[in-house]
């Protein structure tokens, strides 16, 4: 059996090694944060932002869920596709939220979660989250809200 000092000095002892090392990278990331916002400041009102969100939120096909513009959130799903497993789906969730930026306008952050259920037919209600960090997703959403704000106004 161990002596308890010597096993507390051999924990220590590996644990200073693992910050030394790339571990402490790997560890920062799988504790970082669990979305991956992106932001953009817009030069509009709080209203008219939402208003911009909401088309671009239409545009890209995805379906409303929540939110208002008097609480400056947004949440939406794109639809349920096929997984790259047989058996599998795939569904991305929206989360936006907007705030004043001062005078420069409001600023716009959005978080892209992909939630995927590996087989339905076996384990249903089974899923797993990832937050999209590298995808073209934002780009577009971005675009879109700025195309929605140039649009002249419909009555």
């Amino acid at each position: 059996m161990m002596n308890p000092r010597l096993s507390a000095v051999c924990l220590l002892a590996v644990l200073l090694a693992a910050c030394n090392s790339d571990l402490r990278d790997e560890v920062r990331s799988a504790l970082g944060p669990r979305e991956a916002p992106r932001t953009q400041v817009f030069q509009a009102d709080q209203k008219a932002a939402y208003d911009a969100v909401k088309s671009a939120v239409d545009q890209m096909s995805f379906t409303f869920v929540r939110g208002g513009p008097a609480t400056g959130e947004l949440e939406a799903m794109s639809g349920v596709a096929s997984g790259d497993e047989p058996n599998s789906s795939r569904q991305i969730l929206m989360k936006v939220r907007l705030s004043p930026a001062g005078e420069a306008g409001t600023e716009v952050r959005v978080s892209l979660i992909e939630t995927i259920e590996a087989d339905s037919s076996r384990q249903p209600g089974m899923a797993t989250e990832t937050p999209l960090r590298d995808t073209p997703l934002y780009s577009v959403f971005f675009k879109d809200v700025q195309n929605a704000l140039a649009a002249p106004a419909r009555h």
